[in-house]
């Protein structure tokens, strides 16, 4: 995954829900289209040009899959064209749809947004089922990228299975469990138990440091593991009856007024340095978050932190993304048979290993890649068995047209409890007249 402006994960990937986006450098999509110059012009020899636009961190480059894609095909160049923000991408891809310009052979689409473009979009995309075994996917991601007609716009790419990312250094000098099993057992109630875990973190924390970075990470952690979040099955939006959003408003402005958070949304600036000087002790860990640690906290703290399960019994998944091929495109069928290949399971698997990205694709589950994989920064924890149980038994979570918007808003009035000192219902009413107006 990937790590997006819309919570989906990734440093991709898509996804993380937050109101804040990953500082990298990246290409801005420049609308490369079925149409323009020389992106997917065929030549006189044959050779074509498929062009990729996506966001965050896919983990492409990372696996080198576009130069092995083209040394089984001489003939097709794959021209990746990233944005780093997906705040940024999906309003220029909605734009590209809507005017029949400028869009790339192959899109991504995150995760909060792929409900609004199978209901208003999905006649522009192929029908990706009648030439890609959808069922190799884990059955809840191919059903969300399917129409009320059967029709499959959007190959899964990865997922953001929950765990629990510690500093087990931090934890022992608070005198907590370090120990992955023991950490897990200790908060096997939930996200009430890994609360008061931080209140037993606090009374003995080391100097300036947190028990968490951000309690709307939190909140969308636990939001992540109900299957009835922001909308009902016939798409009414809930958000403000929601059990699942209740419980997680709850507890986020319970960590906020206990002081458990450094209040750092993240993929800021201030939660990267934090992350590098070292004072938080706990991250709400999809899949993908690991890598954006292991990056931003750096060689001082390999071997301090670990993984363990997350807290609770269900489970959770946060982020994760799709590609679709636009009909309009010049090179549907290589386009289709180019999505087919990334989105299979040894090149899922590749992903993984080269970027922290974790497949969609179940086959990918058995291979060693994925089987096997440990991450020696945190402590040899075993992630591959770790993400793969979690992925396995994940809710098949509701999704509405607005998904992204309700948890970014959400979000943003969660950071203003932490960093303003906003009190919960306030907060809560400045959140919902936002969300109203832009839901209609």
């Amino acid at each position: 995954m990937r790590i997006t402006g819309t919570g989906g994960g990734r440093g991709r990937r898509a996804a993380v829900l937050t109101t804040s986006v990953l500082a990298a450098s990246a290409l801005l999509l420049t609308g490369c289209s079925s149409d323009d110059g020389d992106s997917d012009a065929s030549g006189s020899d044959g050779k074509i040009t498929l062009t990729v636009a996506d966001f965050g961190q896919f983990g492409y480059k990372e696996a080198d899959l576009f130069a092995q894609y083209h040394k089984l095909h001489p003939n097709i160049t794959v021209k990746e064209e990233t944005t780093a923000n997906e705040q940024d991408y999906y309003p220029k891809l909605l734009q590209q749809l809507n005017t029949g310009s400028g869009l790339a052979d192959v899109t991504g689409i995150e995760v909060g947004r792929i409900k609004e473009v199978v209901d208003t979009q999905a006649d522009k995309f192929s029908d990706l089922s009648k030439s890609i075994n959808v069922s190799d996917w884990v059955s809840w991601k191919e059903k969300q990228a399917t129409t009320k007609d059967g029709a499959v716009i959007g190959a899964g790419t990865d997922i953001g299975p929950m765990s629990l990312c510690y500093r087990k250094d931090l934890f022992e000098k608070a005198g907590l469990p370090t120990d992955r099993e023991a950490v897990a057992k200790a908060v096997a109630g939930g996200w009430e138990d890994y609360l008061k875990l931080g209140e037993q973190y606090k009374k003995k924390a080391p100097s300036g440091t947190y028990f968490m970075d951000s309690a709307s990470a939190m909140y969308n952690a636990v939001v992540s593991s109900d299957a009835k979040q922001y909308y009902d099955a016939e798409g009414k939006p809930i958000y403000k009856d929601s059990p699942a959003v209740q419980q997680g408003w709850n507890l986020a402005a319970e960590a906020a007024s206990k002081k458990l958070t450094q209040g750092l949304p993240q993929f800021t600036d201030a939660w990267t340095a934090a992350l590098r000087k070292g004072s938080v002790a706990t991250v709400a860990c999809p899949a993908w978050m690991a890598n954006q640690i292991s990056n931003n906290s750096g060689d001082a703290y390999k071997g301090k932190w670990d993984i363990s399960r997350a807290p609770g019994s269900t489970a959770a998944n946060w982020g994760g993304s799709f590609l679709a091929v636009p009909k309009s495109g010049k090179h549907v069928k290589e386009a289709t048979d180019l999505v087919k290949w990334l989105t299979g399971a040894e090149q899922q698997a590749a992903v993984f290993k080269a970027a922290g990205i974790f497949p969609s694709n179940q086959g990918a589950y058995e291979l060693p890649d994925v089987k096997d994989a440990k991450l020696a920064y945190f402590s040899d924890a075993p992630i591959g068995q770790i993400y793969a149980e979690e992925a396995k038994t994940i809710p098949e979570a509701v999704l509405g047209p607005k998904d992204g918007v309700i948890k970014d808003t959400i979000s943003t009035q969660i950071n203003n409890m932490e960093q303003r000192g906003t009190k919960p219902a306030d907060a809560w009413k400045a959140a919902t007249e936002t969300i109203d107006k832009a839901i209609g």
